[in-house]
């Protein structure tokens, strides 16, 4: 008989014994210095909002900009032109792994063999949803049964973290943990501790390069770690979202820890499933997303794949081979897109730094789509609420954090890819005048 899904399937759970991160880092000026400053922190805001602005700091959107480089594609494959490098018909059914031509050219960049990568459709996330839902109605390899039969089924979330993955999580009930992310990745320490001895921890997120929002690298140490570790669960997977591994910005280019290649090494092959795509590197709605594993989770998800699909929209796939040529085409690609970005990351750590550098810290990414900004504890919601009727749209305070809820509300995620560089530099000083009125009402409450 078929496997039923539990009746937990979809019910949105809260765990309250979690970890929780450190106390934010963000300095504080005296309580009487803010407070003083009150009355003319109204009046600045006052004026922000007599100008009128709509602006969109919310999501990490590629700019018109960005997208105009990929422009070419619109012309691609051309006509007459049917098949790729290894003959395959693209215009048919079948190649349900995708098209090896483009397959090539990203298990290069990724650093996997390309019988173990996938090419699917235009949307990394879709293969994560369709990697826990498959684990959910069938298990996965080393499963004693499908992970919906379990009595309760936990993942662990690195924060301040990527809200998608919250949401594939609390779609599915899974109950959601948190460790603290440091420079370095994940709390590679505190996640062995967890997975030691609980065997309903079945899986973890990590964003390895460039972290959605911190900006920060797993380090190949932590990498290890997180392979190598002891875990109650025999079917414990790391879901490896490498959504930025090729974003640079700047000339000192962060190379991701090939934790399936070490998770093979450490004797744990199926612990790693990778995923990646082109979202952000051609059009974020119409590129190619990868998932790249061991050969026997690529076998496992070919498989349940297979029951929903003939195969991908392999003529974008070949759009994309051709268009890029071979990896170094990618990475040449993607040096025009930090050329794009860097001056907006500029401008936004510029003006933190001239007008927050007393009352906040921000980190400072070297590649990515975002920065994280801590501001004074209990004020980001309401930093927020100041933006949003000033005409600032920032992404919802909490956001990093599973179901929203951000223990200290101080954690604000900055999302400066979308808006022109002279909307940028505007939207930041707003959003400063925010932070500080912010932080005067609470020390004068």
């Amino acid at each position: 008989m078929p496997c039923q899904p539990s009746p937990r399937l979809g019910r949105v759970a809260r765990v309250t014994t979690q970890p929780v991160p450190p106390e934010p880092t963000a300095p504080t000026t005296a309580p009487e210095d803010l407070v003083a400053r009150l009355a003319d922190l109204q009046q600045d805001y006052a004026a922000l909002q007599a100008r009128g602005l709509t602006l969109d700091l919310t999501r990490g959107k590629p700019s018109a900009e960005q997208l105009d480089l990929s422009d070419a594609l619109l012309a691609l494959p051309g006509e007459g032109v049917h098949t790729d490098a290894d003959g395959t018909d693209v215009r048919n059914y079948g190649g349900l792994q995708g098209l090896p031509q483009l397959r090539r050219i990203f298990a290069e960049l990724l650093g996997l063999p390309i019988e173990q990568l996938l090419a699917a459709g235009n949307a990394s996330l879709t293969l994560m949803y369709d990697t826990l839902t498959y684990a959910t109605l069938f298990g996965v390899p080393g499963s004693e049964r499908p992970w919906g039969q379990e009595e309760r089924v936990r993942f662990i979330c690195p924060v301040p973290g990527y809200d998608r993955h919250f949401t594939v999580c609390e779609a599915l009930g899974i109950e959601m943990i948190t460790v603290p992310m440091t420079p370095d990745g994940p709390d590679a320490e505190a996640v062995a501790a967890l997975v030691a001895d609980d065997p309903s921890i079945k899986g973890m997120w990590v964003v390895p390069t460039y972290a959605n929002p911190d900006g920060s690298v797993v380090s190949e140490d932590v990498a290890r770690r997180l392979v190598s570790m002891p875990t109650a669960a025999p079917d414990f997977r790391i879901l490896w979202d490498n959504a930025y591994a090729l974003h640079h910005l700047t000339e000192d280019e962060a190379t991701s820890a090939d934790a399936v290649g070490l998770a093979a090494e450490a004797g744990h092959p199926d612990r790693v499933v990778l995923f990646a795509s082109t979202s952000k590197i051609t059009f974020a709605g119409a590129g190619v997303a990868f998932l790249g594993s061991s050969p026997a989770n690529v076998a496992w998800f070919s498989k349940h794949l297979s029951a929903q699909s003939i195969g991908p929209d392999k003529v974008n796939q070949l759009r994309h081979a051709l268009f890029f040529g071979d990896a170094e085409g990618v990475r040449v690609h993607m040096r025009k897109h930090r050329d794009i970005l860097a001056p907006k990351f500029d401008a936004v750590i510029g003006v933190l730094a001239e007008r927050l550098g007393e009352v906040a810290t921000w980190s400072v990414p070297r590649g990515g789509y975002f920065v994280t900004l801590a501001v004074q504890p209990g004020t980001a919601s309401r930093v927020v609420e100041l933006a949003r009727a000033a005409g600032i749209a920032l992404t919802p305070a909490g956001a990093a954090f599973p179901y929203g809820d951000d223990p200290q509300d101080s954690i604000l995620r900055l999302a400066p890819t979308l808006p022109p560089l002279d909307e940028v530099r505007v939207a930041m000083d707003g959003v400063a005048t925010c932070v500080l009125l912010a932080g005067a009402e609470r020390a004068a409450d």
